[in-house]
């Protein structure tokens, strides 16, 4: 028989959508009629709470001002099987939810991406360019397996959302769950979505230049906490090379004539070559103490039931209830 249907969420975080969210909780609630809508208002000021609370939304409030904060508090208090995490702006394709969840389930995954696709309009040139600039960026360290990280549209298992830690505060909350993934290396997939132009009266919180240098220097702390080898081991070689650069035409003087007429370049040179091998050190130092967490990440991950755990649920066999008879 078939198994017992999961619990499904979807976690609407929300700030000044009063034009958007009705539409979003009415399309989630269409697409998904089983699972119950929560939508979190982040203070905003032009009755967004009451829009979603009148479409059917459980509204709750979280005063921490940023995206970041809302996941970390939504993730906290709700319990589901199955979360869908959608942004209150009506931009991404309810339709797809259904999709997007049969495929975490079927696959037994733990994220599904719903990857953009749309016109000029609906998604900017510059956030466009920075998605495409800074999701290779990513790959290149971490793993490409994800083709748009910065994506507001996922599908997530019960053991993802619990064992993430959902530091950021802001809009860099998607590089991390990306990165979370990809570090404990998660069965994780992407789904090809339309993306639409908001309705009007709906602005963007998003601004191009100053998220994008919060999300790379988000992916620099990543790199730093993460590949911890690498980061220091560059930081090492960078300093080895200007400190040997600096004592080249000291030694070739030395040489010559046997003086060190420039003590202060002499002396500087060695405490860059010094300070490379303090670098090199921490490297392989913290690169002990990075797998450990990295280890206490995993049993923590493991430690919850996943998707597959789910689908094997069963109602009670025909033999069962006739036994209990």
């Amino acid at each position: 028989m078939s198994g017992a249907a999961p619990r499904i969420a979807v976690l609407i975080p929300c700030f000044n959508e009063r034009a958007a969210i009705g539409t979003v909780v009415a399309e989630m609630r269409a697409a998904l009629p089983d699972a119950t809508v929560f939508v979190y208002d982040n203070n905003s000021t032009d009755g967004t709470a009451e829009a979603a609370a009148a479409a059917g939304a459980v509204v709750r409030h979280e005063p921490l001002q940023g995206k970041g904060h809302v996941v970390r508090r939504m993730f906290a208090d709700i319990e589901a099987d199955i979360y869908v995490l959608v942004d209150g702006d009506d931009t991404y394709e309810a339709a797809a939810a259904p999709r997007m969840v049969e495929l975490l389930r079927a696959r037994g995954l733990d994220m599904v991406t719903g990857a953009r696709s749309g016109g000029a309009a609906a998604y900017r040139r510059g956030h466009r360019l920075g998605n495409r600039v800074l999701t290779r960026l990513v790959a290149a360290i971490f793993g490409d397996r994800v083709g748009d990280m910065l994506s507001g549209y996922r599908v997530l298992s019960r053991r993802f959302v619990k064992s993430f830690p959902a530091l950021a505060g802001g809009f860099e909350i998607e590089t991390e769950l990306t990165v979370h993934a990809l570090e404990l290396d998660m069965p994780i997939g992407e789904l090809p979505t339309a993306y639409k132009e908001r309705p009007p009266g709906s602005a963007s919180k998003l601004s191009t230049i100053r998220d994008g240098v919060r999300i790379l220097r988000t992916i620099l702390v990543l790199v730093k906490e993460e590949r911890p080898l690498p980061f220091f081991g560059l930081a090492a070689a960078v300093l080895l090379v200007a400190g040997l650069g600096l004592f080249a035409p000291v030694l070739a003087t030395y040489l010559e004539t046997g003086l060190v007429p420039r003590l202060p370049t002499a002396v500087l040179s060695l405490g860059l070559v010094l300070l490379s091998f303090l670098s090199l050190a921490c490297g392989l130092i913290l690169e002990t103490v990075t797998r450990g967490r990295k280890e206490m990440k995993r049993i923590a991950y493991l430690a919850i039931p996943g998707p597959a755990a789910l689908a094997e649920r069963r109602l009670p066999t025909a033999g069962a209830e006739q036994a209990g008879r």
